[in-house]
């Protein structure tokens, strides 16, 4: 069923890419505007460019962009004075030499052009700022053998990489485990966090460089060892290391200014083994003294922040999961030197988001996924109720609040509108702000659905039905299935639209089975160590009272997950031949040889049991699968290596092939994209084929090769 409906951009997938996205909020310090990050493709159509735009949060007015450049900006946050910083790779005119790192830069409220504010060898980032004071923290890499150099510590770093660079070395020497995280390989570097004092900016006239002698910033790299030439700027802010010797500890799980600048509270990263978990510290950002304020066996000490008054922290005390069942996010506060530590929202069975403290400092303002939504909550520190604030359909987050208001901002997003920025006032009343990215008209309708299971468990989804669905002209099914698999269908995909099927004419299920966050501990628990069970007949029961509906057609269906949604997309495959196609994108597909090759891997292989494993495993059941698959993996992918695709497509070919080796099956394969498939032509390629192989299988079309794939 063709959809009439061309008004909207998601028909063409030159014009999907092409939509401009929100994907960054920050809030002034006097509470007048936002600072938003905006996507959007660039001019080879290979890529998203980022820039800043400055949003009145009265509602009123029209967005004034603040940054330009061919790098993009992001990472934005605001200083004390209302300057806007920022993280971009665009050139430093103040640099002899481009470091081709991001760096932080810095554009004043007053007007004027934005100056670079770091200029580290290996770039930096955007940790924390203050509200009261002058200090950031950044974040930075640095090689270990820079950390011997006392007092040169980051001209020995600038050393090393041209050294490196010189004598074209990659090479990586690991200590610990692991060695890679979701797209990229870890090191050489070490991450760090660095405190800097933006007083100590100044305004220069540099004197034109003498003839024969070094320009700042220039390297000369020779033999062995390396000579630099160039002292790490002086008009600049000297980054001191708050994280000496620090392996790989400073991938934090969160940090906190205080207001005053003075103390971080950070969650660092404390390796066992191959395993990990976070302990909450303080640091003094002026002499680097660090004090532990929690540090459990097997609990995750996460998300700290600190309140206006700098008395109070919080933060998430996470117990480690066990294949017993999944343990609890409690949510805790405490005095800033760790004292009077209790627990808050002991009755609210959800798990928060992200969190910040109301402007009075008595609760929280937490988002948490919920029921297919993730709306704003009020967490009182004094233990009473936790109060809903927001009671719309969508997703929150990016929530910050103006001390002097109460007023809270946040960027929302649902199945039929992506992220825009809103106001919440204390009454919660929410208030759509400007955007320089509309929200695009849909191809579709959104209805919540649900259904009973056998054990008399509420399973829900959302259902995206094409203009023009009816009795007469039933929709083509598609059951997507998300990933996580703690997680929810409840906020806009870029990535994953349903919009772009229903612009197609299919009918899209987007369902939370067992395992599933927001419905509470005991619905995730459903599914624990038993992944091919409650959430397979879930999935099966709310497909079934979807596909009984008039407006939706049983006979034409197709099922379709990524990364969790893949391994369930395998299982649906070995366990029903109902579905006329399947979809498997990023795939779980054998559960002993992911667990032991994923980037965390000892996450994996602590959640279950060797007999809940071995019996949830897909790639068992290969010889019953009938259905035709696409199978969809990415190289640089190390959360869910790319083994796992090759070895699905390789019994596929041992069990399905013809003795010419032909098959039904297709392996869309990307040698440069990751876990996701982020760039604009490869989403277009992507889309297309998928939906070539749907139009084959679920609507009786012949195979149409897509142009682009030769």
């Amino acid at each position: 069923m063709p959809n009439d409906d061309a008004a909207t951009p998601f028909s063409d997938l030159d014009a999907f890419v092409a939509l401009p996205r929100v994907d960054g909020i920050a809030l002034s310090p006097d509470g007048t505007r936002v600072a938003l990050t905006v996507s959007t493709l660039d001019h080879d159509r290979t890529g998203y460019t980022r820039s800043i735009w400055s949003v009145p949060t009265s509602g009123e007015g029209v967005p004034v962009r603040l940054t330009r450049s061919a790098k993009g900006e992001g990472g934005v946050a605001f200083t004390r004075n209302g300057d806007v910083l920022f993280v971009s790779a665009r050139p430093d005119t103040d640099a002899a030499k481009d470091t081709e790192a991001g760096q932080v830069w810095l554009l004043p409220a007053a007007g004027g052009e934005a100056r670079a504010v770091t200029r580290l060898a290996g770039g930096a980032g955007i940790a924390a700022t203050a509200q009261e004071a002058d200090t950031v923290v950044i974040s930075a890499g640095l090689l270990p053998g820079a950390n011997d150099a006392e007092g040169r510590l980051l001209e020995r770093d600038a050393e090393l990489r041209a050294a490196r660079k010189e004598h074209a070395v990659a090479a990586i020497l690991h200590e610990t485990h692991p060695v890679r995280f979701w797209d990229h390989d870890l090191g050489p570097d070490e991450p760090h966090l660095l405190a800097l004092d933006l007083g100590d900016l100044h305004e220069t006239l540099d004197a034109p460089v003498a003839p024969g002698t070094a320009a700042p910033d220039e390297v000369a790299v020779a033999d062995a060892p390396v000579a630099v030439t160039a002292e790490y700027p002086a008009d600049l802010p000297r980054p001191r290391d708050l994280t000496p010797f620090p392996g790989r500890s400073a991938d934090t799980a969160g940090q906190a200014l205080t207001p005053d600048g003075r103390t971080l509270v950070a969650a660092l990263t404390v390796h066992e083994q191959r395993g990990v978990r976070a302990v909450l510290v303080a640091i003094d950002t002026e002499t680097g003294e660090r004090t532990t304020l929690f540090d459990e066996p097997d609990v995750f000490h996460e998300m700290p922040a600190v309140s206006h008054d700098g008395t109070t922290i919080a933060w998430v005390r996470a117990p480690r999961d066990t294949p017993a069942g999944p343990a609890d996010r409690e949510i805790w506060v405490a005095d800033l030197d760790g004292g009077h530590a209790r627990r808050i929202a002991t009755e609210w069975d959800r798990w928060a988001n992200e969190f910040v403290f109301d402007a009075d400092d008595r609760a929280l303002f937490a988002t948490a996924d919920q029921d297919g939504r993730a709306p704003v909550f009020r967490i009182p520190l004094d233990g009473s109720a936790v109060e809903q604030l927001t009671t719309d359909e969508h997703a929150y987050t990016g929530v910050a609040v103006d001390r002097a208001t109460g007023v809270v901002v946040a960027l929302r997003s649902s199945w039929a509108a992506p992220l825009h920025p809103v106001r919440i006032d204390p009454d919660g009343t929410v208030t759509a702000l400007p955007t320089p990215a509309p929200l695009p008209a849909v191809p579709g309708r959104v209805e919540e659905v649900e259904t009973t299971t056998a054990d008399g468990t509420r399973v829900r989804g959302w259902l995206v039905l094409p203009t023009g669905a009816s009795a007469d002209a039933p929709a083509p099914f598609l059951l997507w299935i998300h990933g996580g698999p703690l997680s929810s269908w409840n906020a806009w995909s870029w990535r994953w639209s349903p919009m772009v099927a229903a612009a197609r004419g299919y009918a899209v299920l987007l369902p939370d089975p067992a395992l599933s966050t927001g419905y509470g501990l005991e619905f995730i628990a459903r599914g624990w160590n038993a992944w091919g069970q409650a959430p397979y007949t879930d999935l099966l029961a709310i497909t079934d009272a979807v596909v009984a509906r008039p407006d939706v057609d049983e006979t034409r269906t197709a099922a379709m997950g990524g990364s969790f949604g893949g391994y369930m997309a395998n299982w649906v495959a070995g366990h029903t031949d109902r579905f006329d196609a399947i979809v498997t994108h990023a795939s779980l597909w054998a559960l002993d040889q992911f667990a032991g090759t994923t980037d965390a891997s000892y996450y994996w292989q602590s959640i279950f049991t060797a007999e809940g494993m071995a019996e949830n495993d897909p790639h068992r059941s290969v010889d019953a699968i009938t259905t035709p698959m696409l199978v969809i993996h990415g190289d640089k992918d190390y959360r869910v290596p790319i083994g796992e695709g090759l070895r699905l497509w390789s019994e596929l070919a041992e069990h399905h092939a013809d003795p010419d080796g032909t098959m039904p099956h297709r392996f869309l394969y990307f040698p440069n994209e990751n876990h996701w498939i982020l760039t604009p032509q490869h989403a277009k390629v992507w889309y297309e084929t998928v939906f070539a192989f749907l139009a084959q299988h679920v609507l009786g079309k012949a195979w149409e090769r897509p142009e682009l794939l030769g």
